[in-house]
């Protein structure tokens, strides 16, 4: 299973549905995107290297972006960026669940319907 960025931002929230909902998984991937969005939310180093530890310590596989997913997430683009929406990170992240075979557990799952091929384990905070 992926994780999106929300899930793994309630669980360092401290969210404890959030934390079942990872520690039952028994494979966890996240994708290049969703890490650096937890980056880029950090506030100061702290966080930082709390999200880098939370990332390593349970051992999330993070799944790099290569031309396969880059060339989904144009195609993504192209069909979907008007008629819904979607946005860069979305779009990368979808084509990393749709290429890699898996499925995708996040909140936000409105962000993601447009794309029928999609399979989402929606998570309820």
């Amino acid at each position: 299973m992926i994780f999106d960025t929300d899930v793994i931002i309630w669980a360092l929230c401290g969210n404890e549905k959030a934390a079942a909902k990872i520690d039952a998984e028994y494979e966890l991937h996240i994708s290049a995107i969703t890490y650096m969005e937890l980056l880029k939310g950090a506030r100061n180093k702290h966080e930082q290297t709390a999200i880098k530890r939370f990332i390593h310590d349970l051992g999330f596989k993070l799944i790099p972006i290569n031309a396969n997913i880059s060339h989904r997430a144009m195609i993504y683009m192209e069909e979907y960026v008007l008629s819904s929406g979607i946005d860069l990170a979305d779009a990368l992240i979808t084509a990393t669940v749709t290429e890699s075979n898996t499925i995708l557990c996040t909140a936000n799952h409105k962000h993601y319907k447009v794309i029928p091929s999609l399979e989402i384990d929606i998570f309820r905070p």
